[in-house]
């Protein structure tokens, strides 16, 4: 286990940062990788988060191997189960599902990885998860069987980061599910920057550059974009123009 905050740091640096999620279940080839590198690599994509709700250990360390000879872009786990974890990773997001209330995702799964965990050559950042509900189930949701925090409840879902971060979690990752109909919305980071200094990651149903900008203008330091790139590649070349802008 790494004791730098190398990573940690990175995140907390600036706001506005984006993460690709790679799910090994969809992506574990070299071709379809090497495309999605270069286009983000053009992009100025700050991460690859690489997990999903169902993938084997085996695809999971194959697409984060080939991941790590394709690109030096920091890849960062997010883990689904216990047994997604690699030393080709740079980071771990040590995930607790806060939001619901099935113990094996606050801690069962990770007492049946903590010996292998406290071995990797990983710095490893204490996150409060929590789902909020985006229009649809989610496989996340389905597979933890837990509800999500309802959309319009944000005190909630506020209270739930506070929670958090009283803990001891350095960062709260806010997800509406792979596939969200509906993002988080902006006004709840709001909301939990005026209260909290924390680092915030927000997923799930990005799929505009204006969702990326209204999600950027309250303080959320990364959003990660999934779905829309399985869609649509070419998506890396708006936020390469966002980048652009953002940076002029």
């Amino acid at each position: 286990m790494k004791l730098s905050k190398e990573i940690f740091n990175k995140l907390n640096s600036k706001t506005g940062q984006i993460a690709v999620l790679i799910d090994p279940e969809e992506t574990n080839s070299v071709e379809k990788l090497q495309i999605i590198v270069e286009k983000a690599k053009f992009a100025s994509v700050d991460y690859f988060f690489i997990g999903g709700s169902t993938v084997t250990r085996s695809d999971f360390q194959k697409t984060t191997s080939i991941l790590k000879s394709l690109t030096d872009i920091p890849l960062v786990i997010f883990p689904g189960d216990h047994q997604q974890l690699s030393n080709d990773a740079d980071a771990l997001l040590y995930l607790s599902l806060l939001s619901g209330r099935n113990p094996e995702y606050l801690i069962g799964q990770h007492v049946k990885s903590a010996q292998e965990v406290i071995q990797l050559d990983l710095e490893i950042i204490p996150t409060a998860y929590i789902l909020i509900d985006g229009g649809k189930q989610s496989t996340v949701a389905y597979v933890s069987q837990t509800t999500p925090i309802p959309r319009d409840n944000t005190q909630i879902a506020l209270n739930t980061a506070i929670a958090g971060t009283l803990q001891g979690n350095k960062v709260v990752y806010f997800d509406a599910g792979s596939g969200a109909n509906q993002p988080v919305d902006a006004q709840l980071i709001k909301q939990v920057k005026a209260q909290l200094e924390t680092v915030t990651i927000v997923g799930g149903g990005v799929r505009s550059i204006e969702q990326i900008e209204a999600l950027k203008s309250v303080g959320t330091n990364v959003i990660v974009i999934g779905n829309k790139i399985e869609e649509d590649i070419d998506f890396l070349l708006d936020i390469q123009n966002y980048k652009s802008k953002v940076l002029s």
